[in-house]
């Protein structure tokens, strides 16, 4: 199998066998603190404490950061502290969370005008405080605007907030929103879309954008609106959360929460069988871990461990013909044969063992609209004699040493890239192998995380590259024009592999201002469609992202993708 292919069964016994040694010596010097265990009689006596293991510590508790982002972010840090006017709860259904109900359609509360643009209207709960307890105003929510807005003249500003024209405040407690296009998500505006930012802490800074960009205020000073204020933040080790009696939806019943920074799955993996975190948020646990914790836990009742499919694994392909090498990666049926080639159940049986959901696009199966899209899908099921096929139609032999190979291109030969990670390491080379045994010399590259981040190294890849994406709907404008990576944009585009289609974009924009269920369902079908037909990208599979919580924990749900897994925190309980 080449590197990186020990089992999942092996790293778990050696990770538990490192958690039972964390478990013998816990009372002895934990790093954790004794009264953070569950089932501690001090915990009972002191006060609750939930401790979270994390992946890392954010660049930003903000639920939308006001630079971009240098690595992943958790996205249940920012739910604690943070607040929006809506909240998509487990199944990503809106509801009403600062603002006392959702704008409803063809009412005054969402007026769509002639010219097509639309105006929306929020009204404030009652009596709304900040953290540090100053209220909350609707002014609040057009300063933010107005910080993000002059932030999006840097870059490419994602939706729905490109699509709004205008915030405006009409009395303290009505949040206007004058939008220049139709927008569906225009009803449910949560944090991550139009946060409120404190006036009485930032407006003093807003003429400078570089010493606002670097206030602590982000970080170890930051005040919001969520169920949970900041308390002490120990830089590279963990942050203290405490409840918030002011919280839209009512106290959180657990009064403290204590996030870890932790880097090392199996030291998560470890400090949940020992009793010595409550729960992982996502990404802190790979799927070997997640594995050997449910089977550790199951023996004992000892908690819940849910594998969500997040992340839409998938390679992307060069298209840009400045960069393309080989440049037959133009070639519709290159593309195909390639795509036909990868032994995606070879990927899947090694790396989670066989469990996790093979991909034919970026829409999950679980998606409730996913059998009216499905009958459109293009389907590359591994078959090398169909690819070899495609490639003799495109003017390629296989030459002796069973490598495609063509007059005026010589051999196929070419790199497949991958940000480098131990599960990354063992998936390109098994994809690497599987190519070279269908007839392409690919070989595989491992790019150093901070090499990845580079901009212009993203796009500047000369053939295919495996990378994560979100699952849904949020994936589709990182394939239009408009989303390109460019030197001229400082190649922040989302759009890094250059395919382009008029015929996307044009459905695109009308899947943007469709609000109407079914149209827009519709569209994504047929833009599903052309990405899979013209090949823009080889899907492989659904990434499994593991959350777990120990038995003492009360309140967490099995939550769809485009949701939070501390979506309710305020309602969990220690048991």
């Amino acid at each position: 199998m080449g590197r990186g292919s020990e089992k999942p069964g092996d790293k778990a016994k050696s990770v538990l066998l490192l958690a039972a040694t964390l478990l013998a010596t816990s009372c002895n010097g934990s790093p954790f603190g004794p009264s953070d265990r569950v089932g501690d009689q001090r915990v009972q006596d002191q006060g609750k404490v939930l401790v979270m293991a994390a992946r890392g510590e954010p660049e930003t508790v903000a639920a939308r950061a006001l630079t971009p982002l240098t690595g992943s972010q958790t996205a249940s840090i920012p739910r604690l502290l943070n607040a929006g006017l809506m909240l998509l709860d487990g199944q990503e259904l809106a509801r009403a969370y600062l603002a006392q109900e959702g704008p409803q359609l063809q009412t005054d509360s969402w007026r769509v005008l002639p010219d097509g643009r639309m105006e929306t209207s929020y009204v404030l709960r009652p009596n709304l405080n900040w953290h540090d307890g100053t209220p909350l105003s609707a002014e609040d929510f057009v300063f933010a605007w107005r910080v993000y807005l002059r932030q999006a003249t840097r870059q490419a500003p994602d939706a729905p907030f490109s699509a709004m024209e205008e915030v405006v405040a009409p009395d303290h407690r009505t949040v206007l929103i004058r939008w220049r296009s139709l927008h569906p998500k225009a009803g449910s505006l949560e944090a991550r879309d139009l946060q409120a930012l404190p006036r009485h802490k930032l407006e003093s800074l807003f003429d400078d954008g570089e010493v606002l960009a670097r206030a602590n205020f982000w970080t170890t000073e930051y005040v919001g609106l969520g169920p949970y204020k900041l308390g002490r933040w120990e830089s590279g080790a963990y942050l203290e959360a405490v409840g918030f009696e002011g919280h839209a939806w009512g106290r959180p019943r657990i009064p403290r929460i204590k996030v870890l920074f932790m880097s090392d799955f199996d030291a998560v993996l470890a400090a949940l069988v020992a009793g010595e975190a409550h729960v992982a948020l996502e990404d802190s646990l790979r799927f070997q871990q997640g594995s050997a914790l449910g089977h550790e836990w199951a023996a004992q009742n000892g908690g819940t461990v849910l594998m969500v499919p997040n992340r839409w694994r998938h390679v992307e392909i060069q298209h840009r013909i400045e960069y393309a090498n080989p440049r037959s990666l133009s070639d519709l049926r290159v593309r195909r044969a390639l795509a036909y080639s990868v032994d995606r159940a070879a990927i899947n049986e090694a790396l989670f063992g066989g469990e996790a959901i093979l991909a034919d696009s970026f829409l999950s199966p679980q998606v409730g609209y996913y059998p009216m899209v499905e009958p459109s899908l293009a389907k590359y099921p591994h078959d090398p004699r169909r690819a070899e096929r495609l490639m003799e139609e495109a003017g390629y032999t296989k030459g002796g040493d069973g490598i495609f190979s063509r007059a005026s291109d010589g051999p196929f030969v070419g790199e497949v890239r991958v940000t480098a990670t131990q599960l990354a390491e063992a998936e390109v080379a098994i994809m690497a192998d599987s190519w070279r045994r269908a007839g392409f010399d690919l070989r595989d590259v491992l790019v150093p995380p901070a090499q990845s981040r580079m901009g212009e190294v993203r796009a500047g890849f000369p053939a295919l590259y495996a990378v994560g994406a979100p699952v849904g709907e949020s994936v589709l404008a990182s394939f239009s024009t408009a989303a390109l990576a460019t030197a001229k944009n400082g190649w922040t585009g989302s759009n890094r592999s250059g395919w382009t289609n008029s015929e996307y974009d044009r459905l695109l924009l009308s899947f943007q201002r469709a609000l109407n269920a079914d149209e827009r369902v519709s569209h994504i079908a047929q833009m599903a469609r052309l990405l899979g037909s013209r090949v823009a990208a080889i899907s492989l599979y659904f990434t499994p992202s593991v959350v777990a919580y120990a038995a003492g924990i009360e309140g967490p749900q099995p939550f769809a993708p485009e949701s939070d897994f501390t979506w309710n925190v305020h309602t969990w309980e220690m048991r």
